[in-house]
């Protein structure tokens, strides 16, 4: 039997967050929800995923993540999971940390 899969889409500092997770829960703190287990891509390979890496540096190490309820925008119980993605809350525009450009010597 697959395990349940959940997509989470939150605010976050004026981004869009959207990651998966195998456990959401009402949290035991009031006005919090409770993220779990989260998942992420592994690639194994020279192509990698710019915004899965970002998020996988930032959450990685994350056993709950605890979100005020009303910085969740929405929770989906999914079949599979899709690119974990951060968008501009304002614009819709994807956020993708650029490669970086080494600096001109002065």
């Amino acid at each position: 039997m697959p395990k349940t899969l959940y997509k989470v889409t939150f605010l976050n500092h004026g981004k869009l967050y959207a990651l998966y997770a195998r456990r959401v829960n009402s949290g035991s703190l009031w006005g919090f929800t409770e993220v779990a287990d989260l998942v992420f891509d592994v690639h194994e390979g020279l192509v990698v995923d710019p915004t899965e890496e970002r998020l996988r540096d930032e959450f990685g190490d994350t056993r709950v993540l605890h979100l005020p309820m009303q910085s969740i925008v929405r929770i989906e119980e999914v079949e599979k999971k899709g690119p974990s993605t951060i968008h501009d809350a304002a614009s819709g525009e994807k956020v993708v940390t650029p490669f970086p450009m080494p600096l001109k010597p002065r």
